[in-house]
């Protein structure tokens, strides 16, 4: 093997959720696009909002080459930070800088520089199950391990009461995914305040800080007049990480920040630290990219449609029978599997060209997860293909 010890077991168990959209590509090509129900992967069918183009366009005739393209502070153009805080601070009464603002590759770069300051190897990070499954990888790849606190199925609130379990004097980091994917749960602003208290318990015992990371790209997307709460408002060492990928309909042009709360033990060596950790993972992130953001801060995703996706696929499968979470927030339903063998579960999606999330990848077996961010022609397509499954569900549990 050429490849290093660290990186074979990421190879070999790479994203099962990419793995199924390519699946669902191949299995495209045989029955059809249009006969391929795809709720693998939460890639938004709404396109950017206008003025994302509009900016582009501008920024690419109006400024100088040489600026737009060229090397800027590792952090990121000092006005867009200085624009995403006052955005920050408007928002929700807050008190960013805008040096407290690291401009990033999209949410995963703002995370793995996170990891790679503060992980020694073996250090511990704590994650709620169910969690975005490439947490795991993230973390091995900064020399960590994930330590997975188990879901409370009743509620799918942070399963609080089974944390202090999980916490060791390795312990550095906790990463809190609010609205949750897979769930769409939001995790309430009293959670948030237990959360705190059980961190401040711990960190007594262990005799040192623990950081929380609040990965938040599904802040925009929440529904009912449901009000998603300010986590530092109840964290107190709390790194916000952000990206547009969902709120903008960008994933492919990974850009995001982090910000660093002022309230936080070691606030200006955590700082310092990021700068570094952001160069060395990207230099920076992209110029162009930044800029559009600093015009586009305030633009809000089309929630209409992803909330009118939400409802009709929920209230048509729970009128076939499966047990579903009704998501407050991002744009996914969680679906737990009508028979015990959830893998026959998710087989027998296939066989009907349903293509649904294993979420044991979650660290909750059991469960599927549907990623509703996709057109209501192709929802309204599926039902009979979920009609079909669900008598087939049935038989499997008349036979039992």
């Amino acid at each position: 093997m050429v490849i290093s010890k660290r990186m074979a077991p990421l190879v070999e168990g790479s994203s099962a959720i990419r793995k199924l959209f390519e699946e669902g590509k191949a299995l495209a090509k045989v029955v059809g696009k249009e006969n391929v129900y795809d709720y693998s992967l939460g890639n938004p069918s709404v396109p950017a909002p206008e003025a994302v183009k509009a900016s582009i366009i501008r920024n690419l005739e109006e400024k100088d080459p040489l600026y737009l393209h060229g090397y800027m502070s590792n952090s990121g153009y000092d006005e867009v930070r200085q624009a995403v805080a006052d955005n920050l601070n408007r928002r929700f009464g807050s008190e960013y800088k805008g040096e407290d603002i690291i401009m990033t590759v999209g949410a995963a770069s703002g995370i793995n520089d996170i990891l790679n300051l503060f992980l020694d190897p073996d250090d511990e990070v704590v994650a709620f199950a169910p969690f975005f499954g490439e947490y795991r990888n993230y973390t091995a790849m900064a020399g960590g391990v994930l330590k997975v606190v188990p879901a409370d199925t009743e509620t799918f609130q942070i399963n609080i009461d089974a944390l202090d379990a999980v916490i060791t004097e390795r312990t550095r980091l906790v990463i809190v995914n609010n609205p949750n994917n897979p769930t769409g749960v939001i995790y309430s602003g009293e959670t948030l305040d237990r959360l705190q208290a059980a961190l401040a318990r711990a960190e007594e015992r262990i005799g040192h800080p623990i950081y929380v990371i609040s990965d938040e790209p599904y802040r925009e997307l929440v529904y009912d007049g449901n009000v998603l709460p300010f986590m530092p408002d109840h964290i107190r060492n709390c790194l916000i990480v952000y990206s547009f990928s969902k709120s903008l309909s960008l994933p492919g042009e990974r850009i995001g920040y982090v910000a660093v709360s002022p309230r936080m033990e070691a606030y200006e060596e955590v700082l310092a630290g990021l700068v570094v950790t952001n160069r060395i993972g990207s230099v920076n992130a992209p110029s162009l990219m930044q800029l559009v953001i600093m015009d586009c801060l305030e633009e809000k995703p089309r929630l209409e449609i992803y909330d009118s996706n939400r409802r009709m696929l929920y209230d048509k499968l729970t009128a076939l029978g499966f047990e579903c979470l009704k998501p407050q927030g991002a744009f996914y339903l969680f679906v737990k599997s009508p028979i015990e063998d959830y893998k026959a579960f998710i087989e027998e999606g296939k066989k009907e060209h349903i293509l649904m999330v294993d979420a044991s990848g979650f660290g909750c077996p059991g469960y599927v997860r549907l990623a509703y961010c996709v057109s209501p022609e192709m929802i309204r397509r599926s039902f009979p293909a979920f009609e079909r499954l669900a008598e087939k569900m049935k038989e499997r549990g008349n036979k039992a």
